[in-house]
């Protein structure tokens, strides 16, 4: 069921997105040359996916975990994007596709090993990566991976629709709060 909205909501968010997509995808464009950034993820059974997102940082900025790159990279229309969640919105394609989830663990970098070995005993991987979930509303990144893998653990135990929605619902409504 869970598979099905999300199919259904990352096509009307595309369709009904589209415009705001292409115009910010143009502005970055112009800002930053290349509007998309896309990088290798940890996905569902531990497989590799190409996530997208809008570019927030300079074409040049060395790969790393977010929580490890520097305030000063952040382009200026980087943070506009980063605090909006906007610069997520490319995403959806990901969702389109199956990759993830609307609502799930966040999917992390091969190199985050300390991480991945948390996730793996604790069965993380065994549920599509999401664009939001319990550990980006409680502000707990990744710099904490035993915590997060704990405290997803408890979002993946009790998830069916109702949590869906609400998981969803809360973010939307955060991300207007700011």
């Amino acid at each position: 069921m869970i598979r099905f909205f999300d199919f259904l909501f990352s096509l009307l968010g595309l369709i009904i997105l589209s415009p705001l997509l292409i115009l910010l995808g143009i502005i970055i464009f112009f800002e930053n040359g290349s509007p998309l950034f896309k990088q290798y993820r940890v996905g569902y059974n531990q497989k590799l996916f190409l996530l997208i997102k809008f570019r927030t940082l300079p074409i040049n900025t060395k790969f790393a975990a977010t929580h490890l790159v520097s305030n000063l990279s952040i382009t200026k229309l980087g943070f506009f994007l980063r605090h909006t969640k906007f610069d997520e919105f490319p995403q959806l394609l990901n969702v389109l596709l199956g990759h993830m989830s609307l609502v799930g663990p966040r999917p992390c970098l091969p190199t985050q090993r300390t991480l991945i070995i948390e996730r793996k005993k604790r069965g993380i991987f065994k549920v599509r990566p999401g664009m939001t979930g319990l550990a980006q509303l409680c502000s707990i990144d990744m710099s904490t991976p035993k915590f997060l893998a704990k405290t997803e653990l408890k979002m993946i135990k009790k998830m069916n629709v109702y949590y869906y929605f609400y998981y969803i619902l809360k973010t939307f409504f955060l991300v207007l709060k700011k």
